[in-house]
C-alpha cells in the first residue's frame, strides 16, 4: 500500500463511517479498485476506524462529558441508565470479537461477492426499518433524548438486539450504523434517540480492538499495522480522522431526517454493480 492509497482509503473511510451504506464495505470495494495487496488490510482498517471513533467524539465532546458527569455522581440517574445501556449494547459484539476473530478476518480477506450479499442485506434491512420502523416528527436534542416509555427513550433489551446488529455488522458491506439504526428502528426506538446511541456504542469497542493490537505489538506478539509501514498507517488516520469530522454533524443530521429507503436504493445499486463487474 502506497502513502497515496492510504489517503484515499482514509477518506473513503471518514466520509462513509457516518452513513447506513457500510465503511468497511467501500473500504473493500476501493482496495480492489486501487489495487491494493491484503496483507495488513484488517489492521489498517481498524485504524482509520480508530480515527473516524476519534472525530465522533470531538463533535459529541459535550453528550459525552455530560453523560460521565453524571455517571461519576455514583448514583442511578439518566447518565448512569444511558452508560448501562451502551454497555449491555457491547456484549454481543465482544463474544464475537473474542470468539469468532479469525473467522471475521477471512471475511475481510474474501472476494467482493461477500460484500455485495451484505450489502443487499443492508438494503433490506433499511428498507424494511423505513416501512415498519418506528417514526417520530419531533426533533429533540442533547445524548439521550426522546420520549418513550422506556428511559432515555430505550429499554435494556433493545440495546441488546442492537447490539446483536452490530455483531453481525462485523462482515464488510453490512453497515454499522445501517444495521444497529434499523434494527433499532424496528424494536420501536424512535429514530432521533436511535441514531445518537449508535454513534456512541461503538466507541469502546473501536478503541479496544487498536488497544489491544497496540498491546500484543509492546509484548511482541504481533506486528503492529499487520506489516503496514508507518506512513501508511499515519495517513491513512488523519484523512479519516479529518473526513470524519467534515462528515459527522452534517450526517447525524442527515441520518436522522432522510428516508433510509434511499440509502437502501444505493445499497442495491452497488450490490448489483459489482455482480455484474466484479
Amino acid at each position: 500500500m502506497s502513502w497515496l492509497q492510504a489517503l484515499l482509503l482514509g477518506i473513503v473511510q471518514g466520509l462513509t463511517e457516518f452513513l447506513p451504506v457500510s465503511s468497511s464495505g467501500h473500504l473493500m470495494i476501493v482496495k480492489e479498485l486501487l489495487g491494493v495487496d491484503g496483507e495488513g488490510f484488517l489492521d489498517f482498517t481498524v485504524t482509520v476506524h480508530l480515527a473516524t471513533v476519534l472525530s465522533t467524539l470531538v463533535v459529541f465532546w459535550k453528550p459525552i462529558c455530560k453523560l460521565f458527569a453524571g455517571f461519576f455522581k455514583f448514583k442511578y440517574n439518566d447518565e448512569t441508565d444511558y452508560i448501562f445501556k451502551i454497555l449491555v449494547s457491547m456484549i454481543p459484539v465482544a463474544l464475537v470479537g473474542f470468539l469468532f476473530k479469525d473467522q471475521v478476518e477471512a471475511l475481510f480477506g474474501d472476494s467482493l461477492t461477500t460484500v455485495a450479499v451484505c450489502l443487499l442485506v443492508t438494503a433490506a434491512l433499511l428498507f424494511l426499518s423505513d416501512v415498519f420502523g418506528s417514526r417520530s416528527s419531533a426533533e429533540t436534542s442533547g445524548a439521550y433524548s426522546g420520549t418513550s416509555k422506556y428511559r432515555n427513550g430505550i429499554s435494556f433489551w433493545q440495546s441488546f438486539v442492537v447490539g446483536i446488529g452490530q455483531a453481525f455488522a462485523v462482515a464488510p458491506g453490512l453497515s454499522r450504523s445501517g444495521t444497529t439504526i434499523a434494527t433499532g428502528l424496528l424494536c420501536g426506538v424512535k429514530r432521533e434517540v436511535m441514531a445518537q446511541f449508535s454513534f456512541l456504542m461503538v466507541l469502546i469497542p473501536i478503541i479496544g480492538e487498536q488497544a489491544l493490537d497496540v498491546l500484543k505489538a509492546a509484548t511482541g506478539h504481533a506486528e503492529l499495522g499487520g506489516g503496514l509501514s508507518p506512513v501508511c498507517l499515519i495517513v491513512g488516520f488523519i484523512s479519516a480522522f479529518l473526513a470524519g469530522l467534515f462528515a459527522c454533524k452534517a450526517m447525524v443530521a442527515l441520518v436522522k431526517r432522510a428516508k433510509l429507503g434511499w440509502f437502501a436504493l444505493y445499497c442495491l445499486v452497488v450490490a448489483v454493480l459489482i455482480f455484474i463487474f466484479a
